[in-house]
């Protein structure tokens, strides 16, 4: 009997193990994968504008090293998602892009602007992107529980709109003074890690 119950406990864990691995981890296609625009534009706030640092060591500079492509930097500092739905079709989709970055939501969550605001802004600005034939990708700024209900909302999102998700941006940075120019922006080398990590994120929708 117990030989019997230890098949079944090893049957019905495979089956999840089997689940998992089909359903869990599966990728989905990202809108516009085969984009003709001619911009990669950086979309966001204060982090994105690189704030205490110059322009050319603020992650969208980088990121055009790394790419090897010209990325137009259009963060404000300050924004909120509201801000930058407003500012839209002046500083992103005038420039007919193939790729846009967005990275709002910490001013979002330091003015206590309802979640579900913010994820409607990005969820506005995601699509207005795309039916101007570029791919989108968003950005998760949260730092373990700290805005884990955006990095949630964030995810979602990105799969119901197809878009890339890029999580944990700021990682092992917002917690490290080293890392920091003040208590809550990147330094130049906190720069470099979100340049490398978003490369690694759209990389390969690029080389198609």
């Amino acid at each position: 009997m117990k030989k019997h119950r230890l098949t079944r406990f090893f049957f019905y864990w495979t089956l999840v193990f089997l689940f998992f691995i089909t359903f869990g981890c599966a990728r989905y296609e990202v809108k516009n994968i085969n984009s003709t625009g001619r911009q990669i534009i950086c979309f966001g706030n204060s982090i994105t504008a690189g704030s205490g640092v110059s322009q050319n060591q603020a992650y969208p500079f980088v990121l055009s090293e790394l790419l090897e492509f010209p990325v137009i930097n259009a963060g404000q500092s300050g924004d909120t998602s509201s801000d930058g739905l407003r500012r839209l079709e002046r500083d992103v989709l005038a420039y007919q892009p193939r790729l846009v970055i967005i990275e709002f939501g910490g001013n979002d969550f330091l003015i206590r602007l309802p979640l579900s605001q913010t994820i409607n802004n990005v969820q506005i600005m995601t699509q207005a992107i795309q039916a101007k034939g570029a791919m989108v990708a968003i950005a998760d700024v949260s730092c373990g529980i700290i805005m884990e209900n955006y990095r949630k909302g964030y995810k979602r999102l990105a799969r119901q709109t197809q878009a890339i998700f890029i999580p944990n941006l700021l990682k092992g940075i917002i917690t490290n003074p080293s890392l920091k120019s003040d208590p809550l922006h990147p330094n130049a080398q906190g720069h470099r890690i979100i340049a490398e990590r978003i490369y690694q994120a759209v990389r390969p929708y690029l080389k198609r």
